[in-house]
């Protein structure tokens, strides 16, 4: 069986571009916010739900490069789902440490 790695492997400089989307896309006046988009960016990840879009739009055969731009949202809603049940939710397990707050 293939891991991850191995598909993001075969797709070439796709996850490269991805994650410049996803750079230029989270890129804020705003420091703090900038630090935020640097660590959830940086902290790695599978990205699993973006390498499904991209993997659909090479099944189909896409040629242009909006499929980037899909992908990139479809991390950022993920991560604000993520962010959603650590922060509003008081999650118990934060999948993103820093946003853990300890709100006894």
């Amino acid at each position: 069986m293939k891991s991850i790695n191995d598909i993001w492997h075969a797709l070439g400089d796709d996850k490269a571009r991805l994650d410049d989307c996803i750079m230029r896309s989270a890129h804020s006046p705003i420091d703090l916010s900038n630090q935020v988009s640097n660590y959830i960016i940086s902290s790695g990840g599978k990205r699993i739900r973006p390498l499904v879009l991209l993997l659909l739009a090479r099944a189909l055969n896409y040629s242009g490069t909006l499929h980037y731009q899909l992908a990139t949202a479809v991390e950022f809603i993920h991560t604000a789902t993520l962010l959603h049940d650590d922060v509003v939710d008081e999650s118990a397990m934060s999948l993103y440490p820093c946003f853990s707050i300890d709100f006894t």
